[in-house]
């Protein structure tokens, strides 16, 4: 049995798959919610011949399913959250909820975990007919969506016996990251006034709300001063109240802080952190700063993402096969007018690789942390039509779709061929641990989420 042999049971087995990915789909659960979906996998899982263990790292839904022994150890990382308020009919091309402000798969996770787990199979059935030493692990991970799932994961230790972790995502083209996704930091600004009434006793109050518009102005201040790649996005949550005519004794704001690396991320948050301290003394008020949850950056290994690129180009695509290009067609139209041709929908090649890695992709992911602790490489796939935006009703519409299943069975192929590679060619892990650890300087991961934060309090403090 070769590669070949394993690209074509993937396809002969697709359907399976799609069917699932598709339960997946019609079950949108948000983060630490995924009840159901962490269900539907352990019962997949264990009817393929899987060990399964559910609540890693005190999540209820995250879980890993093991089979095999020996070296390698290779993982396969999945993810099943939706995203609330983009609930969206399949197969249309129109804005169509199925439920007003309900959850929708808008990111793809469903096609994503489902993908990953068909890179996991294969190998599996690779490892089992060819009598090979090897270990596979397929990791439920939930929350990637605004939780860190693989963050709080990789602080528990979850991925610290693999020799590589190997995973992809949906997208528009079919490409490897062309630099690393940015570290990440959310918190809670806080502030507490003093209320008075506005007329009578202005002097007598402390206003909150004018603590954190005085923040908000020294951080609009703060971006011509920072590193262009950097990123800082904010949401007022609590304004003090509606009565124009009280001084607000409290009002915070959710931020979000990202850079292309840790130490610069590091850096940014204590430069808010004192425009916040500052906004609180010019207005006699005090603020509370509260952590809530933060990711790395990913550190992109050559030695494994030449070996995926590999598979991408010699693996035949499906999705140029599929049934429903005038649907495709249609959602282009949606985003772009009607200006586009059928034929545009799909870009099919695979984008030219990077090897430098040094164009800084501008969101965020908990990938990031499982690349710290160990080599990790993934790609994407073309699920979606050219100029799809991800987290958009258009993304969700595509979701139970032909060409969607098919760019997630090329997903899946792509994946089993590079397990195969790293198992038969053990050079390449050995290549990849040494890029490793020079980009890591050899110093363990540093997860940047403290001990003390756990999902219950983000779930408090976020919903």
């Amino acid at each position: 049995m070769d590669k070949r042999s394993i690209v074509e049971y993937l396809d002969e087995r697709s359907s399976d798959f799609y069917r699932l990915s598709d339960t997946i789909w019609e079950n949108a659960e948000i983060r630490f919610r995924e009840k159901k979906s962490a269900e539907d996998y352990r019962s997949f899982l264990e009817k393929e011949g899987f060990s399964v263990t559910v609540g890693l790292a005190g999540l209820k839904t995250a879980f890993s399913a093991r089979w095999g022994s020996g070296k390698p150890v290779i993982g396969f990382l999945g993810e099943y959250d939706a995203l609330p308020g983009l609930s969206q009919k399949a197969g249309v091309a129109v804005k169509e909820p199925l439920e007003s402000d309900g959850n929708g798969h808008g990111c793809g996770h469903n096609l994503l975990g489902v993908g990953a787990l068909m890179g996991a199979v294969g190998f599996k059935h690779y490892l089992e007919t060819e009598k090979k030493s090897g270990t596979v692990i397929y990791f439920g991970c939930p929350a990637e969506e605004g939780g860190s799932g693989k963050t709080f994961m990789a602080r528990e230790g979850c991925f610290d016996e693999l020799d590589a972790a190997l995973c992809w995502h949906p997208a528009p083209y079919n490409m490897m990251p062309p630099g690393p996704v940015l570290a990440n930091d959310s918190i809670r600004y806080s502030f507490t006034g003093k209320a008075s009434h506005a007329a009578a006793a202005p002097e007598a109050g402390r206003s909150a709300l004018d603590a954190l518009e005085l923040m908000n102005i020294g951080v609009q201040f703060l971006r011509e001063h920072m590193p262009s790649s950097a990123r800082i996005h904010y949401a007022i949550t609590d304004t003090g109240g509606i009565s124009p005519n009280i001084v607000q004794a409290h009002a915070s704001a959710l931020y979000q802080i990202r850079a292309p690396f840790s130490p610069m991320l590091a850096e940014l948050y204590e430069r808010v952190n004192n425009i916040a301290r500052g906004a609180a003394l010019m207005t006699d008020t005090q603020v509370e700063i509260r952590f809530l949850k933060g990711t790395s950056n990913t550190l992109l290994i050559p030695a494994l993402d030449e070996v995926m690129y590999r598979n991408m180009c010699e693996i035949h695509n499906p999705v140029e096969e599929a049934s429903d290009m005038d649907f495709a067609h249609e959602i282009v139209k949606t985003q772009t007018g009607d200006g586009a041709d059928r034929e545009s929908a799909f870009d099919i090649a695979p984008k030219p690789w990077n090897k430098a890695g040094n164009m800084p992709l501008p969101g965020s992911s908990d990938v990031g942390d499982v690349s710290w602790v160990c080599p990790t490489t993934q790609c994407g796939t073309s699920t979606w039509p050219v100029g799809t935006a991800a987290h958009s009703w258009q993304a969700v519409a595509c979701g139970k779709s032909d060409f969607a299943h098919r760019g997630m069975l090329y997903a899946g192929q792509i994946i089993a061929a590079t397990a195969i590679d790293l198992l038969d060619n053990p050079e390449i892990l050995e290549q990849a641990w040494k890029q490793h650890r020079d980009k890591t300087g050899g110093q363990p991961y540093k997860c940047p989420i403290p001990k003390e934060i756990t999902p219950d309090i983000l779930e408090a403090e976020t919903t």
